[in-house]
Protein backbone atom coordinates (compact mmCIF):
# COMPACT_ATOMS: atom_id res chain seq x y z
CA UNK A 1 0.00 0.00 0.00
CA UNK A 2 2.72 2.16 0.72
CA UNK A 3 5.67 2.81 -1.24
CA UNK A 4 7.66 5.23 0.81
CA UNK A 5 6.72 4.18 4.58
CA UNK A 6 6.58 0.89 6.34
CA UNK A 7 3.85 0.41 8.98
CA UNK A 8 4.12 -2.32 11.63
CA UNK A 9 1.51 -2.50 14.48
CA UNK A 10 2.75 -4.79 17.94
CA UNK A 11 -0.33 -4.15 19.99
CA UNK A 12 -1.15 -1.48 20.07
CA UNK A 13 2.43 0.49 18.99
CA UNK A 14 2.54 1.34 15.44
CA UNK A 15 5.57 2.25 13.88
CA UNK A 16 5.93 4.49 11.20
CA UNK A 17 9.52 3.65 9.00
CA UNK A 18 10.36 6.08 6.58
CA UNK A 19 11.40 3.90 3.85
CA UNK A 20 13.55 5.82 0.99
CA UNK A 21 17.31 4.53 1.79
CA UNK A 22 18.73 5.35 -0.99
CA UNK A 23 17.82 8.94 -0.91
CA UNK A 24 18.78 9.43 2.99
CA UNK A 25 14.90 9.33 3.73
CA UNK A 26 14.26 12.48 1.73
CA UNK A 27 10.55 14.08 1.51
CA UNK A 28 8.67 13.63 -1.70
CA UNK A 29 4.89 14.40 -2.85
CA UNK A 30 4.63 10.96 -2.45
CA UNK A 31 6.04 10.83 1.05
CA UNK A 32 4.06 13.81 2.11
CA UNK A 33 1.04 12.02 1.28
CA UNK A 34 1.43 8.54 2.76
CA UNK A 35 2.52 10.23 6.19
CA UNK A 36 -1.57 12.08 5.93
CA UNK A 37 -2.26 8.74 4.64
CA UNK A 38 -0.88 6.56 7.49
CA UNK A 39 -1.71 8.95 10.07
CA UNK A 40 -5.21 8.75 9.13
CA UNK A 41 -5.05 5.25 8.98
CA UNK A 42 -3.89 4.71 12.28
CA UNK A 43 -6.53 7.37 14.37
CA UNK A 44 -8.97 4.55 13.44
CA UNK A 45 -7.26 1.57 14.75
CA UNK A 46 -7.21 0.52 18.10
CA UNK A 47 -3.18 2.33 18.27
CA UNK A 48 -2.05 4.31 21.28
CA UNK A 49 1.62 5.34 20.10
CA UNK A 50 3.17 6.03 17.11
CA UNK A 51 6.74 5.93 17.22
CA UNK A 52 8.45 7.55 13.48
CA UNK A 53 12.00 6.46 12.58
CA UNK A 54 14.02 6.29 9.37
CA UNK A 55 15.16 3.04 7.82
CA UNK A 56 19.01 3.09 6.81
CA UNK A 57 21.68 5.75 8.06
CA UNK A 58 19.52 8.53 7.97
CA UNK A 59 16.22 9.84 9.44
CA UNK A 60 15.68 12.50 6.85
CA UNK A 61 17.67 15.04 5.42
CA UNK A 62 15.05 17.05 4.14
CA UNK A 63 13.01 17.65 0.16
CA UNK A 64 14.16 15.41 -2.33
CA UNK A 65 16.34 17.03 -4.96
CA UNK A 66 13.64 16.10 -7.49
CA UNK A 67 11.34 18.00 -5.79
CA UNK A 68 13.38 20.74 -5.52
CA UNK A 69 14.14 20.76 -9.10
CA UNK A 70 10.48 21.32 -10.00
CA UNK A 71 9.67 23.82 -7.77
CA UNK A 72 11.82 25.97 -9.85
CA UNK A 73 9.83 25.12 -12.69
CA UNK A 74 6.78 25.93 -10.74
CA UNK A 75 3.92 28.56 -11.27
CA UNK A 76 3.24 30.87 -7.94
CA UNK A 77 0.07 28.95 -7.80
CA UNK A 78 1.56 25.71 -8.10
CA UNK A 79 4.57 26.44 -5.13
CA UNK A 80 1.58 28.12 -2.83
CA UNK A 81 -0.71 24.66 -3.16
CA UNK A 82 2.84 22.66 -2.73
CA UNK A 83 3.45 24.53 0.74
CA UNK A 84 0.18 24.29 1.71
CA UNK A 85 0.47 20.13 1.69
CA UNK A 86 3.66 20.53 3.53
CA UNK A 87 1.80 22.73 6.06
CA UNK A 88 -0.74 20.53 6.51
CA UNK A 89 1.54 17.44 7.50
CA UNK A 90 3.64 19.35 9.96
CA UNK A 91 0.72 20.83 11.75
CA UNK A 92 -0.54 17.10 11.67
CA UNK A 93 2.39 15.38 13.15
CA UNK A 94 2.19 18.90 15.75
CA UNK A 95 -1.58 17.88 16.17
CA UNK A 96 -2.23 13.91 16.19
CA UNK A 97 -4.18 12.67 18.28
CA UNK A 98 -1.99 9.91 19.68
CA UNK A 99 1.32 10.38 21.50
CA UNK A 100 4.19 10.18 19.04
CA UNK A 101 7.97 9.53 19.29
CA UNK A 102 10.26 10.14 17.15
CA UNK A 103 13.40 7.60 17.06
CA UNK A 104 16.25 9.55 15.67
CA UNK A 105 18.52 6.97 14.14
CA UNK A 106 20.75 9.54 12.00
CA UNK A 107 20.38 12.94 9.64
CA UNK A 108 17.53 14.60 10.34
CA UNK A 109 17.91 18.13 8.28
CA UNK A 110 15.81 20.84 6.66
CA UNK A 111 11.98 19.27 6.77
CA UNK A 112 13.62 16.03 7.98
CA UNK A 113 14.08 17.92 11.35
CA UNK A 114 10.30 19.28 11.63
CA UNK A 115 9.82 16.06 11.41
CA UNK A 116 11.40 14.87 14.25
CA UNK A 117 11.01 17.69 16.45
CA UNK A 118 7.36 17.90 16.33
CA UNK A 119 6.58 15.01 18.05
CA UNK A 120 5.31 15.03 21.81
CA UNK A 121 8.85 13.00 22.26
CA UNK A 122 12.17 12.94 20.40
CA UNK A 123 14.80 10.47 20.88
CA UNK A 124 17.89 10.17 19.22
CA UNK A 125 20.78 8.35 18.58
CA UNK A 126 24.37 10.25 19.31
CA UNK A 127 25.19 10.05 15.48
CA UNK A 128 21.80 11.86 14.93
CA UNK A 129 22.68 15.33 13.37
CA UNK A 130 19.56 18.52 13.42
CA UNK A 131 19.76 21.25 11.42
CA UNK A 132 17.68 23.74 9.14
CA UNK A 133 19.89 24.35 6.45
CA UNK A 134 17.80 26.08 3.58
CA UNK A 135 19.64 29.42 4.09
CA UNK A 136 22.21 27.75 2.71
CA UNK A 137 20.86 26.65 -0.78
CA UNK A 138 18.64 30.09 -1.04
CA UNK A 139 15.78 28.66 0.58
CA UNK A 140 13.87 29.45 3.41
CA UNK A 141 12.58 27.59 6.64
CA UNK A 142 9.37 29.64 6.62
CA UNK A 143 6.74 26.64 7.94
CA UNK A 144 8.96 24.75 10.47
CA UNK A 145 9.87 28.61 12.15
CA UNK A 146 6.48 28.92 13.22
CA UNK A 147 6.97 25.73 15.27
CA UNK A 148 10.50 26.18 15.93
CA UNK A 149 10.05 29.58 17.83
CA UNK A 150 7.26 28.14 20.02
CA UNK A 151 9.65 25.19 21.11
CA UNK A 152 13.30 26.97 21.58
CA UNK A 153 12.38 30.45 21.83
CA UNK A 154 13.35 33.50 19.58
CA UNK A 155 17.29 33.70 20.23
CA UNK A 156 18.06 30.47 19.52
CA UNK A 157 15.54 30.13 16.35
CA UNK A 158 17.40 32.80 14.55
CA UNK A 159 20.95 31.06 15.11
CA UNK A 160 19.68 27.79 13.85
CA UNK A 161 17.74 29.52 10.78
CA UNK A 162 20.01 32.25 10.03
CA UNK A 163 23.06 30.79 9.82
CA UNK A 164 22.01 27.24 8.99
CA UNK A 165 24.38 25.57 10.99
CA UNK A 166 24.36 21.98 11.58
CA UNK A 167 24.39 20.53 15.65
CA UNK A 168 25.41 17.41 17.39
CA UNK A 169 22.66 15.34 19.42
CA UNK A 170 23.78 16.59 22.24
CA UNK A 171 23.41 20.63 21.41
CA UNK A 172 20.38 19.48 20.69
CA UNK A 173 19.28 18.02 23.69
CA UNK A 174 20.72 21.16 25.07
CA UNK A 175 18.69 23.53 23.08
CA UNK A 176 15.12 21.17 24.53
CA UNK A 177 15.00 19.75 21.06
CA UNK A 178 15.90 16.28 21.92
CA UNK A 179 14.81 14.50 25.10
CA UNK A 180 17.32 11.89 25.19
CA UNK A 181 20.04 10.70 23.47
CA UNK A 182 20.37 6.58 23.70
CA UNK A 183 22.48 4.43 22.02
CA UNK A 184 22.01 3.54 18.40
CA UNK A 185 21.65 -0.06 19.11
CA UNK A 186 19.07 0.41 21.74
CA UNK A 187 17.06 3.28 20.08
CA UNK A 188 14.04 1.46 19.03
CA UNK A 189 13.67 -0.49 22.27
CA UNK A 190 13.82 2.85 24.34
CA UNK A 191 11.06 4.14 22.04
CA UNK A 192 9.18 1.18 23.32
CA UNK A 193 9.40 0.99 26.39
CA UNK A 194 8.49 4.98 26.83
CA UNK A 195 5.30 4.01 24.48
CA UNK A 196 4.51 1.11 26.81
CA UNK A 197 4.46 4.11 29.74
CA UNK A 198 2.40 5.82 28.06
CA UNK A 199 -0.28 3.22 27.42
CA UNK A 200 -0.07 2.46 30.51
CA UNK A 201 -2.13 6.20 31.09
CA UNK A 202 -5.64 6.83 30.72
CA UNK A 203 -6.01 6.99 26.71
CA UNK A 204 -8.78 9.58 27.37
CA UNK A 205 -6.34 11.78 29.49
CA UNK A 206 -3.38 11.49 26.93
CA UNK A 207 -5.74 12.78 24.04
CA UNK A 208 -7.58 15.12 26.14
CA UNK A 209 -3.92 16.67 27.43
CA UNK A 210 -2.52 16.67 23.89
CA UNK A 211 -6.22 18.52 22.78
CA UNK A 212 -5.82 21.26 25.30
CA UNK A 213 -2.24 22.04 24.46
CA UNK A 214 -2.74 22.29 20.99
CA UNK A 215 -5.86 24.11 20.89
CA UNK A 216 -4.47 26.87 23.24
CA UNK A 217 -2.11 27.50 20.59
CA UNK A 218 -4.06 26.47 17.52
CA UNK A 219 -5.19 30.16 16.53
CA UNK A 220 -2.16 31.52 16.25
CA UNK A 221 -0.15 28.45 14.93
CA UNK A 222 -2.82 28.44 11.85
CA UNK A 223 -2.89 32.21 11.70
CA UNK A 224 1.27 32.24 11.51
CA UNK A 225 1.51 28.88 8.87
CA UNK A 226 -0.73 30.90 6.12
CA UNK A 227 1.71 33.94 6.43
CA UNK A 228 4.77 31.07 6.21
CA UNK A 229 2.65 29.08 3.60
CA UNK A 230 2.98 32.34 1.23
CA UNK A 231 6.45 33.15 2.10
CA UNK A 232 7.53 29.66 1.81
CA UNK A 233 5.67 29.88 -1.87
CA UNK A 234 7.27 33.46 -3.08
CA UNK A 235 11.04 32.06 -2.08
CA UNK A 236 11.37 30.00 -4.80
CA UNK A 237 10.40 32.46 -7.16
CA UNK A 238 13.79 34.57 -6.57
CA UNK A 239 16.61 33.99 -8.66
CA UNK A 240 18.90 33.04 -5.32
CA UNK A 241 16.42 30.22 -5.14
CA UNK A 242 17.01 28.75 -8.33
CA UNK A 243 20.90 29.79 -8.08
CA UNK A 244 21.34 27.86 -4.63
CA UNK A 245 19.44 25.21 -5.70
CA UNK A 246 21.38 24.95 -9.15
CA UNK A 247 25.07 25.35 -7.54
CA UNK A 248 24.08 22.65 -5.10
CA UNK A 249 23.02 20.19 -7.91
CA UNK A 250 26.38 21.15 -9.69
CA UNK A 251 28.44 20.89 -6.13
CA UNK A 252 29.82 24.44 -6.65
CA UNK A 253 29.88 27.29 -4.35
CA UNK A 254 26.72 29.85 -5.15
CA UNK A 255 27.02 32.93 -6.58
CA UNK A 256 24.03 34.78 -5.55
CA UNK A 257 22.17 38.04 -6.68
CA UNK A 258 19.90 38.97 -4.82
CA UNK A 259 19.59 41.84 -2.57
CA UNK A 260 17.89 42.29 0.52
CA UNK A 261 14.13 43.23 0.66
Amino acid sequence: MYSTLILETTGQITTITLNRPDKRNAMSAAMIAEIQTALDEIEKSHTRVVILTGAGRAFCSGMDLEMLAAMAQQSPAENQEDSRRMAKMFRRIWSFSRPMIAAVNGAALAGGCGIATLCDFTLAAPEAKFGYTEVKIGFLPALVSVFLVRQIGEKRTRDLLLTGRIMEAAEAKEMGLVNEIISAESLLARAKELAEVLIAASPASLARAKRLLTSAAAASVDADLERAILENARIRCTSDFKEGLASFLEKRTPVWQGKPE
